[in-house]
């Protein structure tokens, strides 16, 4: 479920949804496929409440009796809000909005050639405007690779839900938490959980698409 997402937008795109901020990411203008455990910036409340725009990887704690060995790779995609291991984080002070622009899933059927199956990736349009994942952040201090040892952290992953009509054919299973407008965000970062949460819904099908299929480039003929 989405281990792979996009952010190819400008700083002043995400200042503008996520207005008041500070910003800690050095006026950061992303450009980037986003993995596991990437950096990649968050919209967040600080200390005191206020908005910023914050650095974090991706992957939020592993429930403990999913972990196996000392090394904790963390969750990316949280469905189960209900979770004792979630709760914790279900407050506004946890909560907080990752900016993208697009999201992939793979397709089931592998390429006859390459026996890949295809990765297909999914946009509000063709323009792939900004949008945020409904997100929850915390600090953690754990192994989240071997070879770095012991790190503090800050951590974040996103919500997802049951897919709409568009993202079913792909994955029958769970789609990315969506929120397209100021007000969503607003409701996300500020409301009581009970409200916020009504915002774990599937994007109505008329507002995401998937992206053509990149054409794989032609060779030129061979001149003779």
């Amino acid at each position: 479920m989405c281990n792979l997402y996009n952010a190819t937008t400008t700083h002043e795109a995400m200042r503008q949804l996520f207005l008041p901020i500070n910003d800690l990411t050095n006026r950061l203008t992303p450009q980037m496929d986003v993995f596991p455990d990437y950096p990649a910036p968050i919209g967040r409340k600080d200390a005191n409440g206020d908005r910023e725009l914050a650095i974090a990887r991706w992957g939020m704690p592993t429930p403990p009796q999913f972990l196996k060995g000392d090394v904790d790779y963390g969750v990316t995609n949280i469905r189960n809000v209900k979770s004792p291991h979630w709760q914790a984080w279900l407050n506004p002070a946890n909560r907080c909005v990752v900016p993208a622009t697009s999201f992939s899933e793979y397709g089931k059927v592998p390429d006859p050639v390459t026996r890949k199956k295809p990765l297909h990736w999914f946009a509000l349009n063709e323009d792939k405007p900004l949008f945020w994942f409904a997100g929850i952040w915390t600090s953690w201090y754990s192994v989240r690779k071997k070879k770095e040892g012991p790190v503090q952290a800050d951590i974040f992953a996103f919500l997802t839900t049951f897919p709409n009509a568009v993202v079913k054919p792909f994955h029958e299973q769970a789609m990315p938490v969506i929120l397209r407008t100021s007000e969503e965000i607003d409701i996300w970062m500020n409301a009581p959980a009970e409200e916020a949460l009504q915002l774990q819904r599937p994007l109505p099908d008329n507002e995401l698409i998937v992206l053509p299929q990149p054409k794989a480039e032609e060779e030129e003929p061979l001149l003779l």
